[in-house]
């Protein structure tokens, strides 16, 4: 049973701001109504599955909650209390929170997916008759953000969308037809979890069921990409030159015990193979030559926007420009395809088996339609070549001694790490069967610097002390 409805809302409205996935940060709510309300489980605890509709600024969004309720809620969970019901003089008859934290309800998910259930408009789906194990505790990442994903023992990851997107979301999407089509570099899908259509409508649907969960296998011997990367270029920038060696030695990113290169090789590989099973999956179409110039103007358009925002970004200027308009120049017909859309070294894995790619939703600030467009792989290569760039610079920026220009020692240091990396992805990306990087040079410089001028674009308004370390990178990549 949950409490009338006002006092819900009122309660959630106050609770929905402070937690780290909502998206409307930047303005107050305006209304909040519930759309669907589900009840997965009577009792102490009991559990609802709400979809609650927020509006701001004249826009409604629609969040997924796990309802809580329960009599006495333990100190383990007193961080994520949402409210409660009215009571008498001894307190609240029962507590409200977030049940995404409890173990005791999570279980029920797995339940549900098991039995392959429907449960109100709720649809619990499984991927080939998969079998799904119920014995397991979840546990909840802490580090995610605009989704929550639940670890069940070492075996399952449940990434329960907050957010809800229209229709089929793109990780499910993505993942299930690579799942299907045997792709050794995705984590396999068991399951998801689906609003049925019709109630999609609550959440912008048209039509087509609303992404609710989805279940995978759990990588628990992997590492992700980032944090290699950056135990290398500790190690690298740790490392010191044998005595008598001459200043090339500062140049030489292999001298170090944790060179990286041999693993960018094989995820320049992998990341080939991912993008071959992606066009099997959905198809390669051409994009026009008229739009690929189309594309290059809107490039330039967001550098001219970005260098009055940003008067540091002014000095590159003329470099970027006129790599747009090579591409321009040279617009020709080019097959696009699905690709990954938000390539970074924070979205691989490296596991015993080889390297897997994660997290297919595309940039975050993008639309669903934008997201689903298809793309020129190089694209993502733009976007991890980006990532290396970041990844030399990450402990300089940290420690904020980032120099204004080249020069520095680190930063000599810094340059040396990305460059080689740079050059064994592209090598591993290219030997692979992938679009090869030195025959596309001028599509692919276009491509890096966009997301450099989103990068400088995104700093400014987010982290300025880390402004510099897209500058920096342009400073050596705009010669």
């Amino acid at each position: 049973m949950l409490p009338p409805e006002p006092a819900l809302t009122r309660d959630l409205a106050e609770w929905l701001p402070r937690q780290r996935w909502f998206g409307g940060k930047d303005g107050p709510i305006d209304a909040l109504s519930i759309g669907t309300a589900t009840e997965l489980r009577t009792g102490d605890p009991g559990l609802h599955h709400l979809i609650l509709d927020v509006t701001q600024n004249g826009t409604t969004d629609h969040y997924q909650l796990l309802l809580g309720v329960r009599r006495d809620l333990p100190d383990r969970l007193l961080h994520v209390e949402i409210g409660g019901m009215p009571g008498g003089p001894d307190g609240p008859e029962a507590h409200l929170y977030d049940a995404a934290h409890d173990p005791d309800l999570t279980r029920i998910l797995l339940d549900e997916l098991a039995a392959e259930a429907s449960v109100g408009p709720l649809r619990f789906r499984t991927a080939g008759g998969a079998g799904i194990r119920t014995d397991l505790t979840s546990l909840p990442i802490t580090a995610e953000q605009s989704n929550t994903s639940l670890l069940f023992g070492d075996a399952y990851i449940c990434k329960l969308f907050r957010r809800l997107s229209t229709g089929v979301n793109l990780d499910l999407e993505v993942n299930l037809a690579l799942t299907r089509g045997g792709c050794a570099h995705v984590p396999a899908v068991l399951g998801w979890i689906e609003l049925e259509p019709g109630r999609g409508a609550r959440a912008g649907g048209n039509g087509e069921p609303v992404t609710l969960a989805l279940l995978s296998d759990y990588l628990h011997t992997g590492a992700d990409g980032w944090s290699l990367a950056i135990a290398s270029v500790r190690d690298w920038f740790a490392h010191t030159p044998t005595a008598g060696d001459d200043e090339w030695a500062e140049l030489d990113a292999s001298a170090a015990g944790g060179d990286f290169a041999a693993e960018a090789e094989r995820l320049g590989a992998a990341t080939a193979e991912v993008h071959r099973a992606l066009a099997d999956a959905f198809g390669v179409t051409t994009l026009p030559a008229a739009e690929v110039h189309t594309m290059a103007a809107r490039m330039n358009a967001e550098l001219t926007g970005t260098c009055r925002a940003v008067p540091g970004l002014a000095p590159h200027a003329k470099a970027l420009t006129a790599a747009f308009l090579d591409l321009a120049a040279q617009a020709r017909p080019l097959p696009v395809q699905r690709v990954h859309g938000d390539y970074h070294l924070g979205q691989v894995l490296r596991t015993e088996s080889g390297w897997t790619l994660l997290d297919f939703e595309g940039e975050p600030a993008r639309t669903q339609h934008e997201r689903r467009a298809p793309a020129h792989p190089l694209r993502d290569v733009a976007g991890m070549l980006r990532s290396f760039e970041y990844a030399a610079r990450f402990l300089i920026a940290k420690s904020g001694t980032v120099p204004p220009e080249p020069g520095g020692r680190l930063e000599t240091r810094a340059h040396a790490w990305a460059a080689r990396n740079r050059a064994a992805f592209c090598r591993g990306y290219a030997a692979a069967g992938g679009a090869d990087p030195a025959a596309h040079s001028v599509l692919l410089r276009a491509f890096e610097f966009e997301k450099a001028i989103y990068e400088v674009r995104y700093e400014a308004q987010n982290r300025p002390a880390w402004l510099p370390v897209p500058l920096t990178s342009l400073a050596h990549l705009a010669t």
